[in-house]
């Protein structure tokens, strides 16, 4: 007798907990959404994508959520519609409790600003996105200047940006990048009256280890002057042009004046100049 009670009050339980399971299901479906919090993830340093924002490129997108049923509003459509924003890299949506969705969002980080042979500027990030540039905001990366096509797109420079601002010594010596052709990537230093070609992104390490080599044992002999410009493109040999000009007048660039972009004319480079041919020591590894 006393384990059939015991079995009665289990039924009875299970019974009461399968109903409020239910029944919390139930109300969970007819839960509507009361609002929607927005946080952007990194806007320690400068803020430029707002809650309004957001919410902004839903309403183009013909997203509304506010006052619809928690269960028919897709998180995965609302982050994909995010995601395609230009001032977004990664987005993130998630039904909270109490009728509240909260989209984690995290602005475009550029890592340089381009400027194209078509008067057109715009950031990009480490993905190759890209961001229209404004008059609203500034972000203090490396400056790319050039003509750039879609065989050559300004994202072949990522990895040569990327190598120098992780070069504490190269992130000060460079100042911008300027591209001839895909044959043709020059760096500006800041040691002003030359610029360097790189030749073609590639063999990124070899090529400053002779810049660093020439800069430390032939320009403190030869005068800072000598040379308008230092080539390290070709292999095992650093090639200088010997400067028949006066270094002109000093031109720096202003961010908040995109008329002023230096190039490589107004550096006073000659690449017609006669050249001197400069084999590198072979130093030991260690």
């Amino acid at each position: 007798m006393k384990r059939l009670i015991q079995n009665i009050i289990l039924l009875v339980l299970a019974s009461m907990l399968v109903a409020g399971i239910l029944w919390a299901r139930s109300r969970k479906a007819d839960e509507l959404c009361r609002r929607v919090k927005v946080e952007i993830v990194n806007s320690d340093s400068t803020q430029f994508v707002t809650e309004q924002g957001v919410m902004g490129e839903l309403a183009q997108s013909g997203i509304k959520v506010v006052g619809k049923p928690m269960w028919q509003i897709n998180a995965a459509r609302i982050e994909e519609v995010l995601g395609k924003s230009e001032y977004l890299e990664n987005v993130e949506c998630v039904k909270a409790r109490d009728g509240q969705l909260l989209i984690r969002a995290s602005q475009l980080v550029p890592v340089m600003r381009v400027f194209d042979g078509d008067g057109v500027s715009y950031y990009v990030n480490a993905a190759g996105k890209r961001m229209n540039a404004s008059a609203f905001y500034h972000s203090d990366v490396p400056v790319v200047q050039g003509h750039f096509t879609q065989r050559f797109p300004p994202t072949r420079l990522l990895p040569l940006v990327s190598y120098v601002e992780h070069d504490s010594l190269l992130r000060t010596l460079v100042t911008m990048y300027t591209v001839r052709d895909s044959n043709n990537v020059f760096l500006v230093p800041s040691i002003y009256g030359h610029v360097v070609n790189m030749g073609p992104v590639e063999d990124i390490e070899n090529k400053f280890e002779k810049l660093k080599l020439f800069y430390r044992e032939v320009m403190p002999a030869k005068g800072w002057e000598t040379y308008d410009t230092i080539s390290v493109k070709w292999s095992h040999q650093v090639v200088a042009t010997r400067r028949k000009k006066a270094v002109k007048e000093v031109m720096t660039y202003d961010p908040e004046d995109d008329e002023v972009i230096p190039d490589l004319e107004t550096m006073g480079v000659d690449e017609n100049n006669a050249t001197l041919a400069v084999e590198p020591k072979k130093t030991k590894k260690k």
